[in-house]
């Protein structure tokens, strides 16, 4: 079998209107798809009776349910689609992210897991306000979860306008803001209906289906080169037109010293990210106790390690079926890279195999997509409703059933400037935006999480300093980098004012984040530090006496 073989033109052959006699056949087997969740999330939203059920699920879930929902709500476009395309356009170094997301939760398993399940009750900001001024610190754990979760429904945005726009043969910037408009309306309804409950079973069903279809590419590509590694990666090597090179480190991050420190932050913002973001924090109230919590990221490690491995036969036998300029033609970043695999890997465009697995492929990538940027919304509009509308704005007063709506209302919010956000957003690697939001959560959230359950003299001046300096540092470095300005591939790419040169800003924000809460500290008279508010709260966090 020449390993040379690769599909010339799928997304020209796709592409062609109504002319593609499968067609009807994959539109009807996606829909099926979305129908189907929707139908799941209106069941589980008719149980929904209180804020317990809408936050948090009524804590019914186990530690194996949660541990499924928890890896159907981090494997996002960026886990399937972003990094496929990643590791097919620069090979070694695109499967450097895998790594680094399945590290990350070793660090949310010995350090956040337990403690947070035992000291918060639906939020980030519970643990805060526990031993800090309540105003200040829920003010400021709001305004970080939504900035993060804003970053990271950029990435899904991004993603489903590719895939969309590609199974239905879009080609035009219009239709694609369309799809993306299409999103939103639909993960707004899952909040809004289902709640935790609908979100929760929607991500377990999700993660199901996303192994099952990536087990079935990863047999058949396997087959496809007599279940050797060897041979695939040589067929990937050689088609990719890199050579050698694209076995080996460096071809994307090793080119200039920037690049290679480039890599480092990125690795550092992957690994410590995990720990800081908001929609992983609130899945572990979802469980009755702290047992349950560890139990489920015991769970989530071992089912999203699977998956990972499973990115090598994604990515690599895209690089070596279809040609780079194949890729890039459907998306310039190769989002669309694990679609057109399937495609080709069922028999190509014309094929009712090629568009049966393209269907069923893109439906359960929309389905990860639509689960993922429901659990960000229910997060970001959690942390507003029980942060900032009930113990900020209300001062405590609001009751359960007023809590719940301002979610509601918050979640239609959120959900339009995502939106708006992920129509600029096109043209960007989903892989590289979600990696930005691990870096804004590293910067701000994981150093206050920690010093705030660990540190005896962490105060709210010190809580303040690093949420809202590792939250602007972070922000502020990627407004000025190459992510906005300056490429082919960025955001804007016909302006140029990117004087900061990394496209990652954790090796900087990071360590700020972690200065700026020791810092200000030690430098406040904060009569928060230690006393009997610690006490309580560290034997709180280690035993799970007094936990919700």
């Amino acid at each position: 079998m020449s390993t040379t073989q690769h599909l010339a033109a799928p997304l020209g052959q796709l592409a062609a209107g109504g002319a593609s006699e499968h067609r009807p056949l994959i539109i009807t087997l996606f829909s099926l798809f979305v129908v189907a969740t929707l139908a799941v999330t209106v069941w589980a939203g008719r149980r929904t009776k209180d804020a317990t059920d809408f936050y948090a699920g009524g804590r019914q879930f186990s530690g194996f349910q949660n541990g499924l929902a928890i890896s159907g709500d981090y494997m996002s476009a960026a886990s399937f689609l972003g990094i496929a395309g990643a590791i097919a356009l620069s090979g070694y170094d695109g499967f450097l992210y895998s790594i680094g997301f399945l590290v990350a939760w070793l660090v949310a398993l010995l350090l956040v897991a337990e403690p947070l399940r035992n000291s918060g009750r639906y939020t980030m900001g519970d643990v805060l306000a526990y031993r800090m001024r309540q105003r200040p610190v829920r003010t400021a754990a709001g305004v970080s979860t939504i900035v993060v979760s804003i970053f990271y429904l950029l990435a899904q945005m991004v993603g489903a306008g590719a895939l969309v726009a590609l199974l239905l043969g879009i080609t035009g910037e219009a239709g694609k803001n369309l799809i993306v408009v299409f999103v939103g309306i639909i993960m707004i309804l899952y909040v809004t209906i289902g709640g935790m409950k609908g979100t929760t079973w929607v991500q377990m069903i999700k993660a199901c289906l996303l192994i099952g279809g990536t087990v079935i590419i990863t047999v058949l590509v396997f087959h496809k080169f007599d279940w050797n590694l060897s041979t695939l990666l040589g067929a990937a090597a050689e088609n990719s037109g890199k050579g050698a090179a694209f076995l080996e480190p460096g071809l994307k991050y090793g080119a200039t010293a920037t690049s290679k420190i480039d890599f480092i932050s990125l690795g550092i913002a992957l690994v410590l990210g995990t720990a800081g973001l908001p929609h992983i924090l609130i899945r572990f109230y979802t469980v009755p106790t702290a047992k349950a919590a560890r139990k489920s990221v015991n769970w989530a490690i071992g089912i999203i390690g699977v998956f990972y491995l499973m990115t090598i036969a994604l990515g690599f036998g895209a690089a070596a079926l279809l040609s780079p300029k194949t890729i890039t033609d459907s998306n310039e970043a190769g989002n669309t890279a694990a679609p057109l695999l399937a495609q080709e890997i069922g028999g190509g465009a014309d094929s009712t195999g090629g568009a049966v697995l393209l269907a069923m492929i893109s439906a359960v990538a929309f389905a990860t997509i639509l689960a993922v940027v429901a659990g960000l919304t229910l997060a970001s509009s959690s942390s507003f409703a029980h942060d900032l509308y009930a113990n900020v704005i209300r001062r405590g007063k609001a009751t359960e059933k007023e809590e719940v709506k301002a979610a509601r209302v918050s979640a239609v919010i959120i959900g339009a400037v995502a939106i708006a956000l992920g129509i600029f957003a096109g043209k960007l690697n989903v892989a590289g935006l979600v990696a930005l939001a691990f870096a804004v959560a590293a910067s701000a959230n994981l150093p206050t999480l920690l010093y705030s359950l660990f540190w005896k003299r962490f105060t709210t001046t010190g809580a303040l300093w690093s949420i809202y300096g590792g939250l602007l540092s972070s922000v502020l470095l990627v407004l000025f980098s190459p992510v906005v300005t300056g490429k082919k591939t960025s955001m804007f790419p016909d302006a140029d004012f990117a004087w900061f040169p990394l496209e990652n800003p954790g090796l900087v924000s990071i360590p700020l984040g972690f200065l700026l809460g020791w810092a200000g500290s030690l430098l406040s008279k904060d009569e928060t530090a230690g006393g009997k508010k610690y006490a309580e709260l560290e034997v709180r966090s280690m035993t799970g006496v007094g936990a919700h």
